[in-house]
């Protein structure tokens, strides 16, 4: 005879986030240094400035290394 394996109707199973909440902020943090970045390239001065071609990206790369770094956390 065959036996029938009956499953619960409500199953408790509880949801549990990727990453921890220290992953998001500081997530959180990357994205605001990344922003930071791009507002430093916001302005209607020299376009070969300084803070345009130099700061400003090495900024960006920084938010967005910091952002992999928050992923890669454990």
């Amino acid at each position: 005879m065959i036996e029938k394996k009956s499953t619960p109707a409500h199953q408790d199973s509880k949801t549990e986030l990727v990453f921890s909440k220290k992953n998001y902020q500081l997530l959180l943090i990357s994205i605001a240094i990344v922003v930071f970045g791009f507002i430093l390239m916001i302005g209607t001065t020299d376009i070969y400035d300084f803070r345009k071609t130099l700061l400003a990206p090495m900024v960006v790369l920084a938010g967005f290394a910091f952002g992999v770094y928050a992923i890669l956390k454990k």
